[in-house]
């Protein structure tokens, strides 16, 4: 994650991550992607059953849950498991993790043994006593996934009716108090949605946006020729710099984040220094802080059946199952060549990112979608905008 309105706007400073030692077990969950110990945020897809049927789904999420998917017993014990490690945050996700009719309970067994508990969800299942019961609970988080507005909401789900009952689920999280916020993967054909999605944030005063990259995984394969041109993904990052400054300026500041381009970061930066502007030093120190893509070192994902990956996109990749050995104890295996690599990929990637003067700072960028688009791993990630100029040592 690029945190947009923490580097370009000033909201956090290098010094707000020192002071905790930048350790994820102490650091807020504004400061995470600061940490120095890594351990990971764990995506957890507890179910493949969705209610809809989006044309991008990296989990090429299906109307019935899997017979596979964890017991409730198997899924507290993977918990005790991922507490005890020090993971700092569950991202329930799915499928639509409200489909399953525990995660209220499972939210709450990890909120007891210390750990944030967030979702990822359409929103379309959040009612009234939903949303309370998730407060009660102490849920840190919901990210509901909108990708335009109505129109072009809504054919991305292959559900009329969708963008609507989101919404409405947003309003009964925030009537509960619960801090939500926005999804929003960008395309070709949502490319002109960034705007009226800004408007939306300021309109219901929804206080957080995350803009995600598209990675070519599940259903999102297909859509690699949609996936926006280097020119165009500059556009965009402009206008959401440019959207994040102005409700700053004018009082009303959110937190806006990219995901899953790490050529983000030195973007921007890159566009402070040609704006002379005087905290260009310290953004490039927090970028170096974050250490770029995290995939099997600071974030990682267990599926429905207990399979661990790398990340939720890196689906077709096993590590092993936490049915048969601890989370913590695949995690820290290095016995696999893969998971091994993927602790230090700077000395395994090829061609313009090998020498890269940004490498420590984008970590190499996404290994998924390099060999989705090429077959090799250790290829450039081709989202990769940065010009040859801009990554010259």
């Amino acid at each position: 994650m690029i945190g947009i309105s923490k580097l370009y706007c000033g909201t956090v400073e290098p010094s707000d991550a020192l002071r905790y030692n930048r350790d994820s077990a102490r650091l807020p969950s504004h400061l995470l992607q600061f940490s120095s110990d890594k351990k990971p945020v764990v995506v957890w897809n507890i179910t493949q059953a969705c209610n809809l049927n989006c044309v991008h789904c990296y989990a090429r999420a299906v109307k019935r849950p899997s017979e596979k998917e964890l017991s409730n017993k198997e899924s507290k014990a993977v918990i005790d498991d991922l507490a005890a490690f020090g993971s700092p945050v569950i991202l329930f996700s799915g499928g639509e993790p409200l489909m399953r009719p525990d995660l209220t309970d499972l939210a709450a067994y990890a909120v007891d043994k210390g750990m944030r508990a967030v979702i990822s969800t359409n929103g379309t299942l959040i009612t009234g006593k939903k949303a309370r019961d998730l407060k009660s609970i102490g849920l840190s988080y919901v990210g509901v996934s909108l990708d335009g507005m109505e129109e072009v909401n809504d054919r991305f789900r292959n559900t009329k009716g969708a963008f609507r009952a989101a919404l409405a689920g947003i309003r009964n999280c925030q009537d509960a108090g619960i801090k939500v916020g926005l999804r929003f993967t960008m395309n070709r054909m949502n490319y002109g949605e960034i705007n009226p999605i800004f408007d939306l944030l300021e309109e219901m005063e929804i206080p957080r946006a995350c803009f995600y990259h598209l990675v070519y995984a599940g259903r999102g394969s297909q859509l690699i020729d949609q996936d926006l041109s280097h020119e165009e993904s500059r556009t965009a990052l402009d206008l959401i710099i440019d959207r994040t400054k102005t409700l700053h300026d004018n009082g009303k500041p959110k937190e806006i984040l990219t995901v899953d381009n790490h050529a983000d970061g030195p973007y921007v930066y890159l566009r402070m220094l040609k704006e002379e502007n005087p905290r260009a030093g310290e953004v490039l120190e927090l970028l170096r802080m974050n250490e770029g893509n995290s995939s099997g070192r600071g974030i990682g994902c267990i599926s429905w059946d207990g399979a661990v990956h790398a990340d939720q996109f890196w689906r077709h990749y096993t590590f092993g199952n936490v049915l048969e050995r601890p989370f913590s104890e695949i995690w820290t295996d290095l016995s696999n060549p893969l998971m091994a690599s993927l602790k230090d990929k700077k000395q395994h990637v090829k061609g313009r990112c090998a020498s890269c003067r940004w490498l420590d700072v984008c970590g190499g960028n996404f290994r998924v979608r390099a060999e989705a688009a090429t077959g090799d791993l250790w290829a450039p990630d081709p989202a990769c905008y940065l010009t040859d100029e801009e990554i010259a040592g």
